[in-house]
């Protein structure tokens, strides 16, 4: 379970999202909201990479005692992904997988599933947006993830790639993962069905 309370997100004095109590069971959870209603800025906070108030806490880790081990357990794709130019796909996966304690052959697994391994030698200042977005989104599958965090997850990827990734998406959360999902518009995908919904509006989320 992902535990918020008593959380609150301000930039300067300016209050972006406050939130007394919020729990995520186990389960597909899509959190749709406006373009700059605190969506991403709420899904930063629970990756760790924006400060805020408050716990955060996945099931006994707490986010601020123990940065380390919760990271371990909760990976995240951005909506717009950005990455150094000169480095590869490759490079960064060999990162990451030894960062997430990453399982022997899940790396090849997923870079054939995603259609990552064409293009994973070349420097990411040559890729596409759906190119970033793949390889943004191979990462966040990394390691034993507890919980995966994805922002905008289908944007520009074309039809097979969307399916990959439901694919990707259906198959963690039979294996007991968490997902954490947000759009800005009505989600409609045949492969996944949400078991939560949520709208961030108005400074706080509320339960659909």
């Amino acid at each position: 379970m992902l535990t918020l309370t008593s959380f609150a997100k301000s930039y300067d004095s300016s209050l972006i999202l406050d939130v007394p109590a919020l729990s995520f069971e186990k389960g597909i959870h899509w959190i749709k909201g406006k373009n700059g209603s605190g969506k991403s800025t709420l899904f930063n906070c629970l990756s760790g990479l924006s400060p805020y108030k408050g716990n955060i806490r996945l099931n006994n880790v707490d986010l601020s005692k123990s940065p380390g081990a919760y990271k371990l357990k909760v990976n995240y794709s951005q909506s717009e992904p950005v990455f150094p130019e000169f480095l590869s796909a490759n490079e960064l996966i060999r990162f990451f997988a030894k960062l997430k304690k990453a399982p022997a052959g899940q790396i090849e697994q997923l870079k054939e599933s995603l259609g990552v391994t064409s293009y994973a030698q070349q420097p990411c200042g040559t890729y596409s947006s759906g190119m970033l977005k793949k390889l943004s989104l191979l990462l966040s599958f990394i390691g034993e993830p507890e919980c995966i965090i994805l922002d905008e997850p289908l944007i520009t990827l074309d039809k097979e790639a969307q399916h990959m990734v439901s694919d990707l998406i259906r198959t963690g959360y039979d294996n007991g993962v968490m997902f954490l999902f947000a759009t800005h518009q009505d989600f409609e995908n045949e492969q996944i069905e949400p078991t939560h919904g949520y709208e961030v509006k108005d400074q706080t989320i509320s339960i659909l």
